[in-house]
């Protein structure tokens, strides 16, 4: 009970953090770095005390709400959905934060990195925390300020400079979304209502728009000439938010360029912060999803095409931090996918994502961190520089691998035995194959299958290209010390066990958080056919692994025994090759032709004709009026006779005007 009274500590901790270290820094070891590691351990040791209780009761959700102001409120809910999040965030980010401690011992702005990274990890934890969307939606955009900050960390280097802001624009579009389905939900509501709330009625707390779901679901509008649930616009307008939070295409571009920033600002946004936020705000409006017309099937469609688009361009890159932030689009690709899958799982695809994203955390954190200690090490991050690093950084190796064979899905089908990411990825798979069977749609279960392989493909073509065969250039490689290799220890065990450990009772866990919601009628009304698992047929069980081997056996052959000469595919002649390398010229539709020709270019255009028309009309209407001047000016002689002859006749005019008039009438 007096862990649920601290609740409000696991954000607040953090971000007094941020102030402290931000301004005594400078004066402490390390740049300070001991105030958010104590900080974020505490919201660690309090987060992990709520999940241990809810795992007891889950039903005991810790609530707490204070007025803020007119019909809007404050407040916190850890649920289990909540708690899983939480735990997770603060203990990866824990472990990231002490490993950075050897990894930015050089950098003379520590104290500004240790307080910007205490800011981020506040700001998620105030997310997760939220128990109304206003609230979320203010900690959403405090996230968006600290990636940038971080991803800018290094702003005298204009790469860093550029992406900061690339990432702050490209987000900016889906929160814009965001905001507008936070307004037009707020309007549904008092359109509900009738304008007169119920007394002690906020008005976007969760449990508040879950009860008004069928209401909601119930306001139509007519958009090129289809009736459209108003419901569904809101949901689809919260992807968009999501779309641009976790990297979803084609709001993706920002996420490989954030690589910019130091190595550990690249683990804390891919594994545990900023890219998870858009998945959970899906996973927290889920009963709004499934009650919302076609929102889930278009979920599902957006993750099955990042997860493969994203794996074609991990195949080609040769930067380490660069194959890594393809890997974190693509597995965004999958969770979004498996809450897409809701729409014939229901809430256990919320179940299935979110195990996803919790191992998915642990072994790109790991990953991350292990290319880091890399590039700590021998000061470069091109693999076609590198080779045979596993012989100097026999750790850093060892846990990298643990890592790839989590990340590819290894283990054995049908069974509990296997690596995190093979008992979290392949049950995505397996709905996706269920998904096809009910709809008659196979392109998401294609899609998943395809990526799997590519997974597997790029991930060993990293293993092998960076730590096997012989060196190809004098790195001089070390192993990294110990604050960098105990937290790749830990990340490592946890990739290997924690989904065998958790995988029933996890699931179970999750569906507590939807277990008073009636989930069979909200599918109803969003016109879903939900469907259970039957017994999939062995091969399709089997697949992920297959193309699992597939993968690793294909980069073993290539890029460690060198059976295939690559130099004629790796060709800028080879049009394939040219177009994932140049990532589909992403950069030259959406910066060189959308944002420069079209939109720069065309501001620039009309606001040269409109300068040109304000001068013209400036212009003639300054000579209007002097011409008519000039031309008044003559009928002012002085002369008094013509004045007197003017009025006379002005005279009689009116009085010929007033007799035709009456004549008239």
């Amino acid at each position: 009970m007096a862990m649920e009274n601290l609740a409000f500590l696991i954000p607040l901790l953090p971000a007094l953090a941020f102030v402290l270290t931000f301004f005594l820094g400078k004066k402490l070891p390390s740049g300070g770095a001991i105030i958010p590691i104590v900080a974020i351990a505490i919201s660690c040791i309090i987060s992990l005390a709520i999940t241990m209780g809810l795992l007891q009761n889950p039903e005991h959700v810790v609530t707490q709400s204070v007025h803020w102001f007119a019909i809007l409120n404050l407040g916190i809910l850890i649920d289990p959905l909540a708690a899983v999040m939480l735990s997770m965030v603060t203990f990866v980010s824990l472990l990231i934060h002490i490993y950075a401690v050897g990894y930015m011992a050089h950098d003379p702005a520590k104290p500004r990195y240790f307080a910007e990274t205490a800011l981020f990890t506040a700001a998620m934890l105030g997310l997760i925390l939220s128990d109304n969307i206003l609230q979320l939606f203010i900690c959403w955009e405090l996230v968006g300020l600290s990636s940038y900050l971080l991803i800018g960390f290094w702003f005298h280097k204009p790469g860093a400079a550029a992406a900061a802001k690339k990432a702050f624009l490209t987000t900016r579009i889906g929160d814009v979304m965001f905001l507008a389905g936070i307004v037009l939900l707020f309007s549904d509501i008092f359109t509900v209502y009738n304008g007169v709330l119920p007394e002690g009625v906020y008005v976007l707390q969760f449990s508040e728009m879950f009860h008004l779901i069928p209401e909601l679901v119930a306001i139509n509008s007519t958009i090129l000439g289809m009736e459209v649930s108003h419901l569904t616009l809101v949901t689809l307008l919260f992807f968009g938010g999501a779309v641009g939070k976790s990297g979803q295409f084609p709001l993706h571009v920002w996420l490989p360029d954030a690589m910019e920033g130091p190595t550990t600002v690249s683990a804390l946004i891919h594994a545990a912060t900023m890219v998870t936020a858009g998945v959970y705000l899906v996973a927290r409006t889920f009963p709004m999803f499934l009650a919302a017309p076609d929102s889930l099937i278009i979920v599902a469609i957006v993750g099955a095409f990042t997860a493969l688009f994203a794996a074609t361009m991990g195949i080609v890159m040769n930067d380490l931090k660069r194959v890594l932030a393809y890997s974190t689009v693509s597995q965004l690709g999958y969770m979004v996918l498996g809450l897409g899958l809701g729409a014939v799982v229901g809430a256990e695809a919320v179940g299935i994502s979110m195990f996803h994203l919790i191992n998915h955390a642990f072994f790109k954190a790991l990953l991350f961190l292990c290319a880091g200690s890399v590039i700590h090490a021998v000061g470069t991050h091109d693999m076609r520089q590198l080779g045979g690093v596993g012989k100097v950084m026999p750790i850093t190796f060892a846990t990298m691998t643990a890592a790839a064979l989590a990340l590819a899905g290894f283990g054995i089908p049908g069974t509990s035995l296997g690596f995190s990411g093979f008992l979290s990825k392949d049950p995505i798979i397996e709905s996706a194959y269920l998904y096809a069977t009910e709809t008659g749609s196979w392109m998401p279960y294609l899609f998943a299958i395809t990526a799997a392989f590519l997974t597997s493909l790029y991930i060993f073509r990293l293993i092998f290209m960076t730590f096997t065969g012989e060196a190809r250039t004098d790195y001089g490689g070390h192993e990294s010390p110990s604050s960098m290799t105990v937290p790749l220890a830990i990340l490592a065990v946890l990739a290997v066990i924690f989904g065998a450990l958790t995988r029933t009772s996890f699931y179970h866990f999750i569906e507590e958080t939807f277990v008073h919601m009636d989930i069979e009628a909200l599918a109803e009304l969003g016109g879903y056919h939900l469907a259970h698992h039957g017994h999939e047929p062995l091969l399709v069980l089997w697949m992920p692994l297959i193309v699992a081997v597939a993968g690793l056996v294909i980069a073993y052959l290539i890029y460690n025994r060198r059976v295939v000469d690559m130099s004629s595919i790796v060709s800028r002649n080879n049009p394939v090759y040219k177009l994932l390398y140049n990532r589909y010229y992403q950069h030259q539709i959406f910066v060189e032709f959308f944002s420069v020709k079209i939109i720069y270019e065309g501001l620039a255009l009309a606001g040269y004709y409109s300068d040109k028309m304000l001068d013209w009309l400036v212009n003639g209407t300054s000579y209007v009026l002097i011409e008519a001047g000039d031309s008044l000016r003559k009928f002012q002689t002085g002369v008094i006779q013509h004045y007197a002859a003017a009025v006379v006749a002005g005279v009689g005019l009116l009085v010929v005007l007033i007799k035709l008039v009456m004549e008239v009438f």
